[in-house]
């Protein structure tokens, strides 16, 4: 039955975010008669024999504005209420790459 779920489904647009020990890959697909879902993919390497652990979530596309409004809100109550002084900016690797790359066009 995987098999026919993986030949039933096209992908059309995947992202991956490396995150400390995990990968995250959020990946578009669509099937056969061009209806879209997101799957949404958390990857950890197990130490021991090098083999990945994933979970996975399938977002269809009636759930879309549920699943961002419910995470953004999330989000936030833990951004503002229960750490407000908190940099969640200091692990933003772009702003790093940016912080990085000025001081050595500085020095």
């Amino acid at each position: 039955m995987e098999d026919f779920r993986k030949s039933d489904q096209q992908e059309i647009f995947s992202k991956k975010i490396r995150a400390g020990k995990r990968t995250y890959f959020f990946d578009v697909k669509a099937t056969k008669s061009n209806d879209y879902f997101i799957t949404i993919t958390e990857s950890k390497k197990k130490f021991d024999d090098g083999s990945f652990i994933k979970h996975k979530i399938f977002l269809y596309k009636e759930d879309f504005n549920k699943f961002v409004e419910a995470l953004n809100e999330t989000v936030n109550h833990v951004k503002t209420d229960l750490m407000p002084d908190y940099n969640f900016e200091e692990f933003n690797r772009d702003n790093f790459e940016r912080t990085e790359a000025n001081d050595n066009e500085n020095n």
